[in-house]
């Protein structure tokens, strides 16, 4: 074939659709709520296991068994909410959010950090550590090559009413070498209203990572830099759940649900000037809870997962079909097998491909959806 007719191929080819995507469900445990989940190594084998935060116990799931490990329980007398985990130095370090009442923007709230035994699938010392009332979301964030800072997010800020008031405060917690001494508390941003969610992200050169966190006010992309936290709004709609990916021409997207516990989802692409474009893809659906980004296709652009719960519950994944992100299409994963609460995207088998590991709130069950591409 000649290059000249490889060239006015191109476009066609680029335009081609990818297989569409093929799951299997495997439901490994029934939960009460499934508040929070995520995915590190706990044992130290290699191999990602499965942390779940749910209404009265904390739990990990050991690969590939599933076999299911208590680790905490009724750590307060309200709910627990949210869950981190990230292993450093060979060692998995764990927290967890608790004291759940969004009701309650005075006195709700607590936060733990959870010190392993030597026995990993033994009770683990919760350490209580100060808070802000509706502690509702947390990740470890890379703030250096060194420190990992845990950062928590509450929904509402101190005395709101109606969602009015003070900005929620999104705290860092630089951990001490000895956990049960004070962590220095980090003020990261103070601006935001109904701050739902929360994700780490790499977009400057160097070790330290960056957080995107969405609010009533839109998405904020948050950085540390010279021992201080900034924070740049870049968009202005009400954002609940969001994740960032890359498309095939190398540039970054934005996925959302909008606006909190939300009935639809768009993407942002920057313009030649910088400016965050909006364009939405799907709605119709009710309280949309998250979004996973991830290669699921291995077509070399990240495609997305939206999922909601409820009594119509579902997940979609949303597929780029062009390189720029101009065109979507959309498949059904599940519909009403689980009631999204909570989702992450991770290769649990070790077979290359993202896995979507789902806890489901009405429907009170936790699931691997096993990529089967």
């Amino acid at each position: 074939m000649r290059p000249s007719l490889l060239l006015a191929l191109a476009p066609l080819l680029a335009l081609a659709a990818p297989a569409e995507p093929k799951f299997r469900l495997q439901e490994i445990d029934k939960v009460s709520i499934g508040y929070g989940l995520a995915i590190a190594d706990v044992d130290g084998d290699g191999k990602p296991d499965i942390l779940l935060a749910d209404q009265h116990t904390v739990q990990w799931y050991q690969n590939p068994t599933w076999k299911k490990h208590v680790i905490a329980e009724n750590l307060t007398k309200l709910d627990h909410v949210c869950i981190a985990a990230q292993v450093v130095d060979g060692k998995c370090e764990v927290a967890v959010g608790a004291g759940w009442n969004p009701a309650d923007t005075v006195n709700s709230g607590a936060v733990f950090y959870l010190k392993a035994p030597a026995d990993p699938t033994q009770k683990w010392a919760a350490i209580e550590l100060p808070h802000e009332p509706t502690v509702h979301r947390m990740q470890w964030v890379q703030v250096d090559a060194q420190r990992w800072d845990l950062v928590v997010q509450p929904l509402h800020g101190r005395g709101n009413k109606n969602t009015v008031g003070e900005g929620a405060k999104m705290i860092a917690y630089e951990k001490p070498a000895d956990p049960t001494q004070p962590w220095k508390l980090h003020p990261v941003n103070d601006a935001g209203h109904v701050t739902h969610n929360l994700q780490p992200t790499r977009w400057n050169a160097g070790p330290a990572q960056q957080i995107l966190s969405g609010s009533k006010e839109g998405i904020w992309f948050n950085t540390f830099e010279a021992g201080a936290w900034t924070k740049t709004p870049l968009t202005n709609v009400p954002t609940g759940e969001l994740r960032d990916g890359k498309l095939a021409n190398g540039r970054r997207f934005l996925a959302t649900v909008e606006p909190f516990h939300g009935t639809t989802s768009a993407i942002y692409t920057q313009d030649a000037g910088g400016k965050w474009v909006r364009q939405q893809l799907l709605d119709g659906f009710k309280e949309g809870h998250a979004v996973a980004v991830a290669d699921f296709l291995g077509t070399g652009s990240d495609q997305y997962a939206v999922g909601w719960r409820g009594a119509d519950p579902g997940i979609r994944l949303l597929t780029p079909l062009d390189a720029d992100g101009k065109t979507w299409r959309t498949s059904t994963l599940t519909t009403k097998e689980v009631a999204v609460e909570d989702f992450k995207a991770a290769d649990l088998d070790g077979d290359g491909k993202p896995d979507l590991i789902v806890a489901g709130r009405q429907t009170k069950n936790l699931v691997i959806l096993w990529n089967a591409r």
